[in-house]
């Protein structure tokens, strides 16, 4: 199974956030997932590589080309796929994913996240996705959500399209669960 993961690039982030991902690449090595996420070497992309190299554990960065130019590659990921750009790199990631895991992050982690809601309301994106809802960071995004169901933005059954997390060790059991969303989430797609 290759899990997706989304996280942010940010080395000036709370230290607990950077436990989390680090024992979220611990467990899926451990598991024998394999990772694909954006290829960044520092704050919680590279806790999360660092995590699962360290532990023997398969990985493979995704990163536009510009972004190696700058530097913001990590180093030892020996398997890193160029891209031309943003969304030439989320559609390579998306199709190499079973499932997604989003780790707190900024808005190029949140428009990941909602463009992976997005495919699975179509029916594009098959996979769990789970949000990794440490120190509660992705609160304001859940309610948000749910005020999109009871808006009517969103069926009811569009809820079964993620699953929130609280822990690395929460992720994994959602992971290894048996998951089936609906046959046809395009009948419903439509409001």
């Amino acid at each position: 199974m290759t899990i997706c993961v989304f996280a942010s690039s940010s080395s000036r982030i709370d230290n607990d956030y950077a436990l989390a991902a680090s024992n979220l690449g611990l467990l899926l090595a451990k598991a024998n997932m394999e990772v694909v996420y954006g290829g960044g070497g520092i704050g919680l992309m590279g806790k999360l590589a660092d995590a699962v190299l360290e532990n023997g554990g398969r990985i493979t960065g995704v990163i536009p080309s510009f972004m190696k130019d700058e530097g913001w590659d990590h180093s030892k990921v020996k398997e890193m796929i160029l891209t031309s750009d943003m969304g030439e790199r989320k559609k390579k990631m998306f199709s190499m994913a079973d499932a997604i895991i989003a780790l707190p992050g900024g808005v190029g982690t949140l428009e990941e996240l909602t463009e992976a809601i997005t495919l699975k309301q179509l029916g594009l994106f098959r996979g769990p996705i789970i949000i990794l809802n440490t120190l509660n960071f992705y609160k304001s995004l859940i309610d948000f959500l749910e005020h999109m169901v009871s808006g009517n933005f969103l069926r009811f059954e569009h809820k079964g399209m993620w699953e929130i997390a609280d822990t690395p060790e929460d992720a994994i059991i959602l992971l290894l669960k048996k998951q089936d969303w609906l046959h046809d989430p395009r009948r419903i797609a439509r409001i």
